[in-house]
């Protein structure tokens, strides 16, 4: 009985502590960080304002939080996004910070696919929390979306 409350005790001291740990980022770091990403995106809202100019060889990413992976309308992904997106992935904050890490190695987990590939070949190393903060910020349809539920 001693391990039981000591278990719990322990669990209520280190729920706070874990939290702070992982929250999902700074938006105005993240706008600052996205200077990284121009060279392949842009984010151009639905009237065509456009927020931050960037390359076209990536999606746009206006309202991207929130939206399946690899479901923008005339845009050629690779075969492993869609096949995520078509599986259930949808982003939310926490799937696309560990997405900006290392696509590769993301789809091939959530995939459980060691050939699956991403055709994003940049890593950020630092600072993905912040820039999945940010993409959340330009994402309109994204309110509650810090984590959403894991699709079965």
């Amino acid at each position: 009985m001693k391990l039981i409350y000591s278990t719990v005790l322990a669990m209520a001291f280190a729920a706070p502590a874990f939290a702070d740990s992982h929250s999902m980022g700074d938006a105005d770091a993240g706008e600052k960080q996205f200077g990284k990403c121009k060279a392949c995106h842009a984010i151009v809202d639905d009237a065509g304002e456009v927020i931050q100019r960037g390359g076209k060889v990536g999606p746009n990413l206006y309202n991207l939080v929130g939206r399946q992976a690899g479901s923008v309308e005339d845009f050629k992904y690779g075969k492993s996004i869609v096949e995520a997106g078509e599986g259930g992935l949808v982003w939310d904050q926490a799937s696309l910070a560990e997405y900006l890490e290392d696509p590769t190695d993301f789809l091939r987990t959530t995939l459980d696919d060691s050939k699956a590939r991403s055709k994003m070949s940049f890593k950020l190393r630092k600072g993905t929390e912040d820039v999945a903060a940010y993409l959340a910020s330009v994402s309109p349809g994204a309110e509650g979306m810090e984590e959403a539920p894991k699709s079965e």
